[in-house]
């Protein structure tokens, strides 16, 4: 088995959240267990969802009144992926622009495209592409 990270995220709603997720990203249902929590992939990049659980530990990003994480989605037309999003009722957070970055590592970054939407449930997706 190949080793893979895939980020879970709390949300009040499961049901609302896979609706809205197939609508704004084109997210494929892998699998769904009463809406309560669920499996879905954009484009093979897979992610779960679970509705929150406080007595788990486990608040929604909506319940919690902030997030701790940004989800980085990489796409190839990342300003209609953007507008989709925001027309399927995510909230702009910042348009899509053209980044200059002096990145280092074996696969530096030089230039991307991103821009941010915070999704009905409070999680922020920074959706971009890299261009050098």
């Amino acid at each position: 088995m190949t080793t893979q990270i895939s980020p879970m995220l709390a949300v009040r709603d499961g049901r609302a959240a896979i609706a809205f997720y197939q609508q704004a990203f084109g997210a494929t249902l892998l699998w769904e267990l009463e809406g309560a929590v669920a499996g879905l992939s954009i484009d093979g990049a897979e992610f779960f969802l679970a509705e929150e659980s406080p007595e788990y530990g486990t608040r929604s990003a909506d319940s919690a009144g902030f997030t701790t994480v940004r989800i980085e989605l990489f796409v190839d037309d990342p300003v209609g992926v953007h507008g989709k999003a925001r027309a399927a009722g995510a909230i702009n957070h910042s348009p899509v622009e053209e980044h200059n970055h002096s990145t280092t590592g074996p696969s530096p970054i030089k230039r991307m495209l991103q821009g941010a939407v915070v999704d009905p449930f409070g999680h922020m997706w920074l959706i971009g592409k890299i261009l050098d």
